[in-house]
């Protein structure tokens, strides 16, 4: 069994800057704020969070072979 991991990097795409999170085990999270820059991220097309369009590691209902958010 393929062990779930709970905590992800997420990196910036306008500034570049990295921080670990945890991620949510029971919604999506679809806005995240920079820290640095206070850019406010969302989901690129085709995605259901923001781990899984700016994370080092996809949400845990992906990681789970589930649709997310479902």
């Amino acid at each position: 069994m393929k062990t779930i991991q709970l905590k992800s990097i997420i990196t910036c795409p306008q500034c570049g800057f990295e921080k670990e999170e945890q991620m949510p085990t029971n919604a999506c999270q679809y806005y995240y704020e920079c820290y640095a820059c206070h850019e406010l991220l969302k989901p690129l097309p085709g995605d259901c969070c923001v781990y899984c369009s700016f994370g080092s590691v996809k949400c845990p209902p992906i990681q789970k072979g589930n649709d997310c958010c479902s």
